[in-house]
């Protein structure tokens, strides 16, 4: 109950900011009844045992992409349920999974969990990462409902703020989770240091490999291409995808100065957040380069402009498909800790990215040394080696065959991923009986 009266505190202090937020970018509104009460129940005609996959946002969901379909092959008599927190995650979950129920993830009161838990009934509940919400886990444990935490990971700054609350983190959050399935050694050593079992831990490597080697040549690449006026080897696209503040600065700076080398430069900008959209706009137009957003955008253009700002969801892909040279995002803010350059090295894109890639420091670290990608020390490094890549038709060739077979090589996550999950199940049956 504590918990309860800490969160419902929490909001009261933040409704003004969240009140702003839902009226200036329609955030928090989809779904908040179905989050604070719980959703309405799942239907389950034929009482089949139910996985219920949890992603926090879009990343996470593309990630599902890849398990939920490998869970149904193995397990056909169970049914998946797959539950999301952003409205950009139900969005496209809803998109990705059609012939399966997608449900808003809970508010973590105990009131709303335990209606989701009554909606759902589950067998195992699977975690994507690293989303761990006390109450929820309090109510898995309750009813005997193994937790699995997929593709999971732990950073240096969350290792240590669990570590100021040890006790308190082991028994609230770590205790109730069944198996960690982590992505790499150092993430099970940092959750082994926090009391995790040895028994808990099971290395499996990075789900995102397995879905990432992807086909340039699709028909949402083609479409993409066609409605912006891309005539492959015409131009030379760049790409800055999943990019945070101010990074959208530091690459519109670089490729003002890139452009008077290579005419042919052209840059999408692709923001992580729905939210800033506007923001980068304006960012865009103060920078004088001519350019258009993809969202108004209704017929194939005539001419390519220097920049094309992708303010949709769930085009990220397709537009990788597209570029010859690549940027990460969140990985010069120092704050975020990189999004994933897995995709990209999928599609065998040369990547420039940042230092700060702790989120995927082993994939990072790995593409760098089979030169499959550079990494920068600071943002004075970002014009020189998007320039180097930009120069050289070969290197870009080199570096990007380089991040495919990279990516081929590090396959194999989700069988191990589905033999974590069926040993806690068979762990949790071991302990009911």
């Amino acid at each position: 109950m504590l918990l309860n009266v800490l969160y419902l505190a929490a909001l009261a202090v933040l409704s003004p900011w969240l009140v702003w937020r839902c009226v200036r970018t329609g955030r928090y509104r989809r779904d908040l009844l179905a989050k604070l009460t719980g959703p309405a129940a799942v239907p389950n005609l034929g009482r089949r045992p139910v996985a219920w996959f949890h992603a926090v946002s879009v990343g996470e969901v593309n990630l599902l992409g890849t398990l939920v379909p490998a869970f149904r092959a193995r397990h056909p008599d169970w049914l998946a349920v797959v539950s999301s927190t952003t409205d950009t995650g139900l969005a496209e979950a809803r998109r990705r999974f059609a012939d399966v129920p997608v449900i808003p993830w809970p508010l973590d009161f105990t009131w709303a969990a335990a209606a989701a838990f009554d909606a759902v009934n589950p067998s195992v509940l699977v975690l994507a990462e690293s989303e761990l919400w006390p109450n929820a886990l309090a109510e898995a444990a309750r009813r005997g409902v193994p937790v699995v935490v997929a593709n999971a990971r732990l950073s240096p700054r969350s290792a240590r703020r669990l570590a100021r609350v040890a006790g308190l983190a082991r028994r609230r959050l770590l205790a109730h989770v069944t198996r960690f399935a982590v992505q790499e050694a150092e993430y099970a050593d940092r959750l082994r240091a926090l009391g995790v079992p040895a028994d808990k831990l099971t290395v499996t490597g990075s789900i995102k490999y397995d879905g990432a080697l992807k086909d340039r040549d699709t028909p949402a690449t083609r479409a993409l291409a066609r409605l912006l006026g891309i005539t492959p080897g015409a131009e030379l696209v760049l790409l800055a995808g999943s990019t945070h503040a101010p990074e959208e600065e530091l690459i519109l700076t670089a490729f003002a100065a890139l452009r008077a080398r290579f005419p042919r430069a052209r840059l999408l900008l692709v923001p992580r957040h729905p939210d800033r959209f506007e923001e980068v706009a304006r960012l865009v137009e103060a920078s004088g380069l001519p350019f258009v957003r993809r969202s108004q955008v209704q017929a194939p253009l005539a001419a390519l402009p220097a920049v094309v700002l992708l303010d949709t969801v769930g085009e990220l892909g397709a537009a990788w498909g597209l570029a010859d040279v690549g940027y990460v995002g969140g990985t010069l803010d120092g704050r975020r800790g990189g999004q994933s350059m897995i995709e990209p090295a999928g599609y065998g894109v040369a990547c420039v990215f940042g230092p700060h890639v702790w989120n995927f420091k082993d994939a990072a670290r790995r593409l760098v040394e089979v030169g499959a990608a550079t990494m920068i020390a600071d943002a004075a490094g970002l014009e020189p080696a998007l320039a180097a890549l930009l120069a050289d038709d070969a290197r870009r060739e080199r570096t990007g065959g380089a991040a495919r077979e990279q990516v081929r090589r590090q396959q194999g996550a989700t069988a191990r991923t589905l033999e974590a999950i069926d040993a806690a199940l068979s762990t949790t049956s071991r302990r009911a009986a």
